[in-house]
């Protein structure tokens, strides 16, 4: 997993006093560890006092700020997820019609013993990386792949878990000649369907068709600092105020976050983080993860097995999305 970042990315300001903090911190644990003494105390008092404006800061986080905590850098991905909690995990390649996507990865794994099929987002970390994956913004195979996956799930009766972190799908003239908008739609309407418990879970973005494409299930969730959109701040601000440098005052007004869609009722509960972000303690984050799906893959696969009230139950969910007044 990914370590803290030994200094503040750009457009990350507002975390600058946590990480002057941090910077003490360390500077006092390696006197300590080099054989220096009487800085336990001080070391301690250091570390309450990060701790404490931390608290404050995870309190007071604008909706934006929120959403570059779900970019953050350093932010954990879902290969780190697959080596922290995952077992025998075995990758599953290809639509059977175009090519490979690695923006999705699908497979057979194991989450404590109990076999899923996992098909996850992935944006990449470095430049060559994030070209390889195209920054996590699936083409119309990768939607395809991962139905393909899906159906197979299905066939072997093994629950499937989605990890959706995308900006959005390929925009891009190759992906709408190659069926783009079908694609994310024929997903929707097969995952409706889908005999087999669905958990669905965004670790960081999840943003437009790029996330609903796999976004149909039983169980939904969003960690503590990600997101759900129809678009993204930016583009809500480009459009309304022709203008990305708004993208604050869109984010606000978009209602975006974990806690906007929880008080909604569109997703059914919230992962918490390590305080101040999955990216200060990647570990704990995927702890959080895996107790998450632990539970509820257990509460899908111990009920009473019936497909047919599952399927009922999830056609019920998304009639119940939404407002409406008649007038």
């Amino acid at each position: 997993m990914t370590k803290k970042p030994r200094q503040v990315p750009s457009g990350y300001e507002f975390l600058q006093g946590v990480h002057e903090l941090d910077e003490r911190v360390d500077r006092l644990k390696e006197e300590t560890s080099d054989g220096g003494e009487g800085h336990e105390e001080e070391l301690r008092q250091l570390e309450r006092e990060r701790d404490e404006v931390l608290a404050s800061l995870v309190d007071h986080l604008t909706a934006y700020q929120r959403v570059k905590l779900a970019r953050h850098p350093h932010r954990p991905q879902a290969r780190d997820y697959i080596k922290a909690i995952f077992e025998d995990f075995v990758e599953l390649h290809g639509d059977h019609r175009f090519g490979d996507d690695k923006a999705i990865i699908t497979g057979f794994a194991r989450i404590d013993g109990r076999p899923i099929m996992l098909v996850a987002q992935h944006k990449g970390r470095d430049t060559k990386e994030k070209m390889a994956y195209n920054f996590g913004m699936p083409n119309p195979e990768g939607y395809r792949k991962a139905l393909a996956k899906m159906e197979l799930a299905e066939k072997f009766r093994l629950p499937v878990v989605c990890m959706i972190d995308t900006l959005g799908a390929a925009p891009g003239l190759g992906a709408e000649e190659r069926g783009q908008a079908m694609a994310i739609a024929e997903n929707i309407w097969r995952m409706s369907g889908l005999r087999t418990p669905i958990v669905i879970l965004i670790t960081g973005e999840g943003c437009s068709g790029g996330a609903l494409g796999i976004g149909i299930g039983d169980r939904f969730a969003m960690m503590e600092n990600a997101y759900y959109s129809v678009i993204s701040p930016e583009g809500c601000a480009a459009i309304l105020w022709r203008s990305g440098e708004m993208a604050d005052r869109a984010a606000e007004a978009m209602k975006l976050t974990a806690q906007d869609m929880l008080s909604r009722g569109i997703i059914d509960e919230i992962v918490r983080e390590p305080l101040g972000g999955a990216q200060r303690d990647p570990e704990a984050a995927a702890a959080s993860v895996k107790d998450y799906l632990v539970r509820v893959l257990d509460e899908l696969t111990t009920a009473d097995g019936d497909i047919d009230e599952l399927l009922e139950k999830r056609y019920q969910r998304y009639r119940r999305l939404g407002e409406f007044q008649k007038v």
